[in-house]
């Protein structure tokens, strides 16, 4: 397949994970150019993986006529002015989550894809895991009945995510944005729009390096438009537990998933079916599925299952938390754009 669909990837993080699309010989997409701060890890990029353009500077790949799709995995706060530029280039998107961390910061980019008719896609990773897209499935077939309410969590000891990213902590990173935005997406994939939130937060202090004064840990509870209920855990500040890092609970009226493990009601004696798959998830995969899923999206003028709009409800629910962490009451969610 001709690879006529160039990509130009900001940030060497995750955004490494797109440069493995070059070895696909189903796609049309090829990385020709990375941008970094980082020199040394720009040239070995360039020099392991054949990439031949490199820059420090993202305005770069905006000037190259052979680019057609942004990939952006710089730090949350540097996405709402590098997603505009982008779209005002006349550039698709690929931003990594969360799409940005203001409301403002959301009006503009959905206003830049709605007026330029440009695709834009927030690489919310979860949508691509293959044991939640299996209880989606089910869930959208009717497997597990009518859903009664579902939870979700995110935790993780961000210690050593601080050693290998310090912008986390020197920014600093908003937990809620750039870390809830997981949960929030999951809940609102199988149970629509968010109505209203209610949130306890604390500051854990574990790590001395992220501010004392900013929360690190949530409990989040969700009342959705169809009336539906859900929980969100969304812990930072913590000794890394023995649980999964990212979980998944969908409670039907036939049946119950939770990861990769589903209870059918209709079997006498409930036995545990468990959901095995190859190869197994990892955020290189997830990365790579959608960016399958944003060419077929070119290609075919599809709209993206993670779009500019879908990207503001999930920070406007992250901001409806903040609301009601500062006023200790429920807080409505925005959600139109």
């Amino acid at each position: 397949m001709k690879k006529d669909i160039g990509i130009g990837v900001i940030g060497l993080g995750m955004g490494r994970n797109m440069i493995k699309i070059n070895s696909r010989s189903d796609s049309r997409l090829e990385v020709r150019a990375i941008c970094d701060t980082d020199e040394a890890k720009l040239k070995q990029a360039a020099s392991e993986l054949g990439i031949k353009h490199i820059t420090a500077d993202y305005k770069d790949l905006l000037d190259r006529n052979d680019i057609h799709i942004i990939g952006i995995y710089s730090p949350d706060h540097l996405h709402a002015e590098q997603a505009t530029a982008a779209l005002r280039a006349g550039k698709h998107c690929i931003c990594t989550k969360p799409m940005v961390t203001t409301i403002k910061d959301c009006e503009e980019i959905v206003k830049l894809a709605d007026e330029t008719g440009l695709k834009f896609l927030v690489g919310q990773t979860c949508r691509f895991v293959p044991r939640f897209v299996a209880t989606k499935k089910l869930a959208e077939d009717g497997d597990l009945g009518e859903i009664i309410l579902a939870e979700a969590h995110y935790v993780h000891d961000m210690r050593p995510v601080f050693d290998r990213t310090p912008w986390r902590y020197e920014a600093p990173q908003d937990f809620l944005y750039g870390g809830a935005c997981h949960p929030i997406d999951l809940l609102r994939w199988f149970l629509g729009d968010v109505d209203e939130v209610f949130v306890y937060a604390n500051c854990s202090g574990l790590d001395p390096r992220y501010p004392p004064d900013m929360e690190d840990n949530f409990l989040i509870n969700l009342r959705f438009k169809n009336h539906k209920i859900g929980r969100i855990l969304a812990i930072y500040g913590i000794v890394e537990p023995p649980l999964p890092m990212l979980s998944l609970g969908v409670y039907g009226k036939k049946g119950t998933a939770v990861d990769d493990r589903v209870i059918f009601d209709k079997i006498e004696g409930k036995p545990e079916w468990k959901m095995s798959f190859r190869p197994e998830g990892s955020h290189e995969n997830e990365v790579i599925r959608y960016m399958l899923h944003f060419e077929e999206c070119i290609v075919h003028d599809k709209k993206p299952l993670i779009d500019a709009r879908d990207g503001a409800k999930i920070i406007a629910t992250a901001a409806a938390c903040w609301e009601s962490i500062r006023t200790g009451k429920p807080a409505k969610v925005r959600n139109e754009f």
